[in-house]
């Protein structure tokens, strides 16, 4: 998981391997597919209404930014032990909070940053309001988080347990 301190993003091993894996096959063979592309469409002629020309080269531009981030990211990596099953609440652990202490109004969510995010569990980022607002509480305890009308919200800490997916 990640825990971002100013410009360090924490990593587990896993994690880093991950990351590090996308961005070799992003600087490798994607790279080599969408030359190809390019140089295919390239030769059917007249570029100006070529749509699978201009498809190709704006798609090359999203894998370029995202080999960009990769390299960021990982330039300024520490990886370290995924965050420990003490109840604290950290990034890399999945949270579930009871709004306004309402244990029917529950939220369950992944801490972690956007590299995580995926269709199997809400993810919030632990710079966001409601993240870094638990982070460091503990199950039991309420934590507070500034809504986007600047008024504070209140939750509950139920559970908090390191992320397995």
């Amino acid at each position: 998981m990640t825990q971002t301190s100013e410009n360090v993003t924490w990593l587990t091993q896993e994690a880093y391997n991950k990351l590090k894996a996308e961005l070799e096959y992003l600087t490798g063979p994607a790279r080599a597919e969408i030359s190809a592309k390019i140089a295919a469409a390239r030769e059917e002629g007249d570029l100006r209404e070529n749509g699978g020309y201009h498809a190709a080269k704006e798609e090359q531009g999203k894998q370029e930014l995202r080999v960009r981030q990769l390299t960021q990211l990982l330039e300024s990596a520490k990886v370290g032990e995924a965050p420990a099953a003490d109840g604290a609440v950290a990034p890399g652990m999945v949270v579930t909070i009871a709004f306004d202490g309402d244990e029917d109004d529950t939220l369950t969510f992944l801490l972690a940053s956007r590299e995580y995010a995926s269709s199997d569990i809400e993810t919030y980022s632990p710079q966001s309001p409601l993240g870094s607002g638990v982070i460091g509480h503990k199950v039991g305890e309420d934590a507070q988080y500034e809504l986007p009308n600047g008024k504070k919200a209140s939750v509950k800490i139920l559970k908090a347990e390191p992320y397995e997916g």
